[in-house]
């Protein structure tokens, strides 16, 4: 099911329909943390069990499941796994097990936790306990693998879609990408929550200097950062309005955040699988969300070079390979971004989903055949030695001493490209590496290479379409207020103030309150009492309870 849409229901009712303690696999520590703080406020008993706990703070939690005190216990799987913990849940009742993230189980998941190959053999030891695992993002083969190693059969396998129709998808070629993110955020998220990709330390935390110079606030999480920093700005996130955090891709999937307006990339994840992941980030409380893309030539040539150099085996490989080249058409794609990534995914998809750049902005497409036979036949003629600027001085005629010295200027391919210009020529350079048809060797100065992809379209017997990059257009701010605020702005911050003291009273995130959803249907309907507060979104009987004077409070204020 998609980032968001309920999966951690299809486990929880569950076990807190059964008789025993649901036992649930959970990755990362801070989305343990995170999960059970929000059943606590429902008034759910639930627990995690990791090392974040103090010894003693450990005794009383596994005192409490052997006494029967707890609905839901979160544990990490190399704490699941050991002698000592399966001897204890020997000795309890257990109502089910549940594997989050469940993708983390394949060797073949974009996450992979070695941790989590062992997990299937709690079918042997629990033979009468029922399983359910969960996952956003598993294509058909991570599915299969996941339905092997927990020893399920075919039909036990659910999916509901991937679709998150909420969240625009927009994709920018590279041009300054440090002013171009700042534009964007402060274009269409300024004061919003949102996460930031790099591919490296060095990036995250020249970006962060870059977003906090110009006035965003911003903090940099990667695994480089002391343990202590990395902690407080994960919980400066949680519990702050209108934080961006940058990161590596070590950040993220252990956030549930439900309010993160925007998920940019800076640089282009490394499959289809961890760009969905990241991006399901944005937008959890179904409200407006961008997940936003820089890319360009350069990510793709790191990205392949990361692959090869790699220790992983060749099927492994093969796969990584497969991955990049999904995510890089996904980039160069005229089509519906929301289709072709559904697609990837397995899921059918009419096109022409009318929040992605391509849907709002058509691309136009070109016949690229000729010219593709022009780059290559270049690149042969001029011994396969040379990066992408000395093949497109070639063509366009450049009498640059480099050309003038090897005597590629008495070449056939010399001036034969003069009908594009030197942008459009990089553009369909890209297009070419990004669809495998070159190659561009990073550690050679960019050489560029003809693959046997590129065969078929030299002889003629296969035709090329090409997107015609459109000129940059700058994002026009927004008039009003943000539709993540409502009718209502003034009203609606007031109670975000509201939630925000209660939850500092308590030392939990915001959001385990009510989510913005929650507040908006508040401003939205002003409820004059507390059996009309009972009836807006997310507020069940404990929250109405708890909360419902003080919120009414300030709407009575208001109305």
């Amino acid at each position: 099911m998609p980032t968001g849409s309920g999966k951690s229901i299809c486990f929880q009712m569950p076990a807190l329909l059964r008789d025993g303690t649901g036992i649930v696999v959970s990755p990362l520590i801070s989305l343990m943390q995170d999960q059970v703080e929000g059943l606590k406020q429902l008034g759910v008993r639930a627990e995690v069990l990791n090392s974040s706990l103090s010894r003693s703070a450990q005794r009383r939690v596994e005192q409490d499941l052997m006494a029967g005190e707890i609905d839901l216990l979160y544990v990490a799987p190399e704490r699941l796994m050991t002698d000592d913990f399966i001897g204890l849940l020997g000795q309890v009742e257990v109502a089910l097990f549940a594997i989050d993230e469940a993708h983390c189980i394949s060797q073949w998941g974009h996450d992979f936790r070695p941790e989590y190959l062992h997990v299937g053999r709690l079918r042997t030891l629990f033979p009468g306990v029922p399983f359910v695992a969960a996952t956003a993002t598993a294509d058909g083969p991570t599915q299969r693998d996941i339905l092997r190693r927990l020893h399920l059969k075919a039909e036990d396998l659910y999916v509901t879609g991937f679709d998150r129709p909420n969240i625009r998808y927009s994709v920018v070629l590279k041009n300054n990408v440090r002013q171009q993110l700042l534009r964007f955020i402060r274009d269409e998220h300024s004061g919003d929550a949102g996460i930031v990709y790099c591919l490296s330390r060095k990036r995250v935390e020249e970006i962060t200097a870059w977003l906090v110079e110009h006035g965003v606030r911003a903090v940099p999480y990667h695994a480089g950062l002391p343990a202590g920093v990395r902690q407080i700005n994960q919980e400066r996130f949680i519990a702050e309005e209108g934080l961006t955090v940058v990161a590596t891709v070590a950040f993220g999937m252990g956030i549930d955040k439900p309010n993160v307006r925007y998920v940019a990339h800076v640089d282009v994840p490394r499959s289809p699988e961890a760009y969905y992941q990241e991006t399901g980030r944005a937008g959890r409380d179904g409200l407006p969300a961008d997940a936003w893309l820089t890319y360009g030539l350069s990510d793709v040539v790191v990205m392949r070079r990361m692959i090869e150099t790699s220790g992983a085996d060749g099927a492994h490989k093969w796969v990584e390979r497969h991955k990049l080249n999904a995510i890089a058409g996904y980039c160069e794609t005229a089509a519906c971004r929301r289709e072709v990534i559904l697609k990837y995914f397995g899921e059918s998809a009419e096109g022409n989903c009318g929040n992605c750049d391509n849907c709002l902005q058509p691309v136009e497409t070109l016949d690229g055949t000729t010219a593709a036979q022009k780059v290559l036949s270049c690149i042969i003629r001029t011994g396969r030695r040379f990066g992408s600027s000395h093949i497109i001085d070639v063509l366009t005629g450049q009498r640059t001493d480099k050309v003038v010295r090897f005597g590629h200027d008495a070449l056939p391919t010399f001036g034969v490209g003069t009908e594009l210009s030197v942008a459009e020529w990089r553009s369909v350079i890209r297009q070419l590496v990004a669809s495998d048809i070159l190659r561009a060797d990073v550690e050679r100065y960019g050489i560029l290479s003809v693959t046997r992809a590129g065969e078929p379209i030299l002889r003629g017997t296969q035709t090329l379409l090409l997107r015609k990059d459109p000129a940059p257009v700058r994002n026009k701010k927004r008039s009003g207020p943000p539709p993540s605020v409502g009718r209502h702005p003034e009203l609606f911050e007031a109670l975000r103030q509201t939630r925000l003291a209660l939850a500092r009273e308590q030392g939990v995130p915001p959001y385990t309150i009510f989510h913005d959803r929650t507040l908006l249907e508040m401003a939205a309907h002003q409820p004059a009492d507390i059996n009309q507060f009972g009836m807006l979104h997310g507020v069940g009987s404990a929250k109405k309870e708890r909360y419902g004077e003080a919120f009414l409070a300030v709407i009575r204020r208001f109305s």
